[in-house]
């Protein structure tokens, strides 16, 4: 440029600055006031940041405004002629460190980590990275490319929306039933779901649907995350993606592929109708790390904004990550500006959003300070005393692979934890492997060792057979070992540890016998799971024998092996008319969910105990007997006499009997004699999915209870005048 062109440029730029004022540093992000608006962006070793302005595209930067206020490690501005659909990115000036854990580079676009809302998808380049791919220094170089053509901008928004007279059902946790799915699984194969909404927010609402998912007995729709995310490289160069979404980028913002109509209302929308029907909405959320990988990974957010603040670096070597998530990185919760983003985050989507729960993936990482993880550790201490958060629904995935990382039963009050031990018991016991009685009388009762302590009750233990990572309901009784050929990994991704059984043929078969078995299975552990203490959780498409042809990692897989099926055959009917059975017993009978642990203590007041663990023979069961390896067969007598609540008075339940027959041949059972004058009706039996009603048995006969069948009976008498 001449010097009077140099002139003009300053003269120009000085024009723009004069619009900005010094705004306030709080709230984070963009928000918009009605006059202007407010951006503010944390980064304590920053030397300068740059907020840039996009056109209605995203595609054309029009200019850089430099923030010109820096308060409290916060950089803010205030732009009165800024509003609603404003897109913009942030470059982020500061020390190129790698070895001191400092990466800014402003020649990198970045994401704002408090966008509500983003436009345009990640496209890879080589640009993204903060260094020169290729170069001989690694990710010691630097790289002088401008990455905002490839990155997805943010967009400022205007939150208003009408909710109504709408209230968040706030359903009892003694009465929840928890429905995992994915927005885009769900619908995508629905036919009565438009396909113009098919895979979207908008789609999950539709009628027709809901209705299903209200027919099962579900209290509350857990969707996979959807906050924001990255497809990963490597899996876009296999035409696959990263379909399960645990690759966040943004923590406000809904994930835009989901949108069908581009509106964060609909996001809102979707929760209004779920709520109109009375269901739940739980999200699965993932702030144990980003989608920016590690030291080898782009520059998009977080990374280049403040490295060595939002990430854990190794403590002699901050040039690399500590990688408790087995992703690349770490986020640091231990630093109050990375907490406060994460709660910010869960108050932003559990207020504006009124979303009603939150699953924490890998929550073990969240909680881990550098001795292990601890119980006082800033993010569950805030959880706990934060006046939002303290009334929500918080499930911990209590492990990660970091050390101590498993932690069933180890986080505090108020927690509900995901119970891996009631999945693998449960799938040993009608596997029929030896030495499982004793596991599974826990498992039944909510597994007491892990949670009766400190006022927890029976619904912190979330028990579930299957979830989505992992096989199907018809895939654990249909293959010996997972076929995740597809994923293009030579079938080395994906748990070798599934505890499943093919029953004589892998995979799909013509054989009527292992068909008829195979059903029945699944019978066994859709009822096992609906009958124990504590909260069930239904995977989307179990309730009626939804395959992923033994793919046991369908994370990359968004087509048909990872969508839910709903075109049933007969199989499929069969099997969610009888879910739907189990659904109304479970509702009837209080005593299914009750709000104490069953422990099998004797009532002399009463005369009664809770429970009562029976053998065959209608004894009950003895430590020689529970050291049976051999023992596949138990009864459960829950009687509705006993204190329910722990108040000086009888309780008012019906008694029910459980009888759970593992074995590969029918076992005689004595049914136990309670009352005179009383007889076993039988609600249930998988064997005979159309029991017919009105089925009378005398206490203390035998009753034949067929090879690997479950078997629900209730105790009755004549009415008294």
């Amino acid at each position: 440029m001449s010097n009077g062109q140099d002139r003009r440029y300053e003269d120009f730029l000085a024009q723009q600055q004069s619009r900005v004022t010094e705004g306030q540093p709080f709230p984070l992000g963009a928000t918009w006031d009605g006059l202007g608006v407010n951006f503010a962006l944390f980064s304590a070793h920053a030397t300068r940041v740059e907020l840039c302005l996009f056109d209605s595209t995203g595609e054309n930067e029009l200019e850089r405004i430099e923030l010109p206020e820096y308060s409290n490690e916060i950089w803010h501005g205030y732009l009165p002629d800024a509003h609603p659909g404003q897109i913009y990115g942030y470059r982020v000036h500061g020390p190129y460190e790698p070895e001191a854990g400092h990466r800014f580079n402003h020649h990198k676009l970045l994401i704002d980590p408090y966008a509500k809302q983003l436009v345009g998808s990640l496209q890879w380049s080589e640009s993204l990275f903060g260094y020169t791919i290729g170069s001989a220094d690694g990710d010691l170089s630097f790289d002088e490319r401008d990455s905002a053509p490839f990155v997805p901008k943010a967009k400022v928004i205007d939150p208003a929306f009408t909710w109504g007279h709408l209230h968040n059902p706030r359903v009892p946790w003694s009465q929840t039933v928890v429905y995992e799915t994915h927005v885009r699984g769900i619908s995508m194969l629905h036919p009565d779901v438009p396909e113009n909404l098919r895979g979207t927010y908008g789609g999950l609402k539709t009628a027709e649907l809901i209705s299903h998912i209200k027919s099962l007995g579900v209290t509350s729709v857990e969707l996979l995350p959807v906050h924001a995310y990255v497809n990963d490289q490597h899996l876009l160069e296999k035409d696959l993606n990263n379909y399960w979404g645990y690759n966040s980028i943004a923590f406000f913002a809904p994930h835009p592929e989901y949108s069908a109509s581009g509106r964060i209302s609909e996001f809102k929308e979707m929760v209004a109708q779920l709520h109109d029907a009375g269901l739940e909405v739980f999200l699965d959320v993932v702030y144990n790390h980003t989608a920016e990988g590690n030291e080898l990974g782009p520059t998009l957010s977080m990374r280049g904004i403040d490295n060595a603040t939002y990430y854990r670096l190794m403590p002699d070597e901050k040039r690399y990550y500590i990688n408790d998530s087995g992703t690349g990185n770490t986020l640091d919760l231990g630093h109050p500006c990375v907490l406060q983003m994460v709660t910010d985050s869960l108050r932003y989507w559990a207020t504006e959003m009124r979303v009603d729960g939150f699953r924490f993936d890998l929550a073990t990482i969240l909680a881990r300070h550098a001795h292990g993880f601890d119980e006082r550790h800033g993010f569950l201490v805030a959880c706990r005393q934060d006046p939002v958060l303290s009334e929500i629904k918080l499930i911990a995935e209590p492990w990660d692979c970091g050390p101590g990382g498993y932690q069933v039963g180890g986080f505090p009050p108020g927690w509900m934890e995901w119970n891996d031990r009631y999945r693998d018991t449960v799938r040993s016991f009608w596997r029929g492997d030896e030495g499982q009685i004793g596991e599974l009388a826990s498992r039944l009762t909510a597994s007491g060792e892990f949670f009766n302590q400190r006022g927890r009750r029976p619904f912190a233990s979330v028990n579930f057979v299957t979830a989505h990572d992992g096989f199907t309901l018809r895939d654990v009784v249909s293959y010996d070992n997972k076929h995740n050929e597809a994923n293009g990994e030579s079938n080395q991704d994906g748990s070798d540890h599934n505890y499943s059984w093919n029953h004589g043929e892998e995979g799909p078969t013509e054989d009527t016998d292992i068909q008829e078995l195979r059903l029945r299975q699944m019978r066994n552990m859709l009822a096992t799971l609906m009958l124990s203490q504590g909260t069930p959780m239904l995977l989307a498409g179990d309730e009626f024998s939804r395959t992923q042809q033994g793919n046991n990692n369908v994370y990359c897989q968004d087509n048909e092996l990872g969508w839910v099926n709903w075109n049933l055959d007969q199989e499929g009917r069969s099997l969610l008319k009888f879910t739907r059975r189990l659904a109304q017993l479970r509702s009837a009978y209080p005593i299914l969910r009750r709000g104490r642990f069953l422990i099998g203590e004797y009532e002399e007041e009463l005369g009664v105990k809770d429970v009562t663990w029976l053998a065959p023979d209608g004894s009950e069961m003895a430590a020689q007997q529970w050291e049976d390896p051999q023992a596949r067969c138990l009864g459960m007598l829950m009687d509705g006499r006993a204190r329910p609540t722990g108040i000086r008075r009888g309780g008012h339940d019906a008694t029910l009997l459980l009888i759970l027959n593992a074995h590969h041949e029918p076992v005689g059972f004595h049914l136990p004699e309670v009352v005179q004058g009383a007889w076993w009706h039988c609600l249930l039996d998988t064997s005979r999915p159309r029991l017919r009603s009105g089925e009378r048995h005398e206490m203390g006969n035998e009753y034949e209870v067929l090879e690997r069948s479950l078997m629900l009976f209730e105790l009755q008498k004549e009415e008294e005048d």
